[in-house]
């Protein structure tokens, strides 16, 4: 009987098939390593230049004294430090509960439901419409009915940006959950809304924690809708039905200014903002990894 012909081994390296897979291989690696490298680098030298011009002015005079005048020295971004907070506070307080209802919903209903489904595609185009749409809108809903500028206005132009980033954490995290621990819910005689709420949202607690703070990351330097909906106060105010001052805003317009003592603020409230985001981040990361240990 005549011996069949030894085939080459695909993994040896004289094999020309399993050079050539290797050469696109390595290619590949080397180019993901220089975009991963190049946009690395582009990040830190973001942090290397706020933290070179943003250090000098952040002191105590920045958080107790409110923006200065134009022309006068010193002064500080108190009142735009009170104001973002109160506004991303109240943003916070209403896009939370809609985006992790609508999250549960979505998870829920949204295979069987027509209308779940015209709730994700819409929550698809929130995502990624442009933050100065929502500011028009809002200033159109609100302020031109309003007949003035509040810091109800810009909470309500910041949450409809934080709304979808929630339902959508929400939403995709509900839908990690295994199956089989639904259906040993179900089996216990638990109805579907406590299944929902007491199961499978208390398994990815964690993963929805992350969302809402994502959620604030991401509002937190928004200028495009305050600029038309709660505009700014050069005073200390904490009166959401008036203008209110806000870091997005001040640093905007004391960015553009030819007041040296109002670009160092300007610095200082960017990077300020920065390290916010910064923790924010690294803040959720680290409650995704906790909740993948537990």
């Amino acid at each position: 009987m005549q011996a069949k012909p030894m085939q080459p081994n695909p993994f040896k390296s004289d094999n020309p098939i399993y050079r050539a897979r290797l050469v696109r291989h390595r290619i590949g690696i080397t180019l993901s390593v220089l975009a991963m490298a190049f946009g690395i680098s582009v990040l830190l030298w973001i942090l290397a230049v706020l933290l070179i011009n943003g250090l000098g002015a952040i002191d105590i005079a920045m958080f107790t004294q409110t923006t200065p005048a134009p022309g006068s020295e010193g002064g500080g971004l108190m009142n735009a430090i009170v104001g973002s907070l109160l506004m991303v506070g109240t943003a916070t307080l209403i896009s939370t509960p809609v985006g992790i209802f609508a999250g549960i919903y979505l998870a829920e209903y949204g295979q069987e439901s027509k209308f779940a489904q015209f709730t994700r595609f819409v929550t698809d185009i929130m995502l990624s419409a442009p933050s100065i749409v929502i500011g028009l809108f809002v200033y159109a809903l609100v302020v031109a009915n309003a007949k003035h500028f509040s810091g109800w206005a810009g909470s309500i132009a910041i949450s409809l940006i934080a709304v979808p980033v929630v339902v959508r954490t929400t939403d995709n995290m509900l839908q990690l959950v295994p199956n089989s621990l639904r259906e040993a819910a179900f089996a216990l005689g638990a109805p579907r809304w406590k299944v929902a709420t007491s199961v499978r949202l208390r398994a990815v607690k964690a993963g929805v924690v992350t969302g809402v703070l994502l959620a604030v990351a991401r509002i937190s330097g928004e200028t495009a809708p305050l600029l038309f909906t709660a505009l700014s106060n050069q005073f200390f105010s904490a009166d959401m039905n008036a203008p209110l001052a806000n870091l997005p805003v001040v640093i905007f317009q004391f960015a553009m200014s030819p007041y040296e003592n109002w670009k160092e603020l300007a610095w200082g409230g960017a990077l300020l903002i920065t390290l916010s985001v910064l923790g924010l981040n690294i803040l959720s990361r680290t409650l995704v990894r906790s909740g993948k240990t537990h």
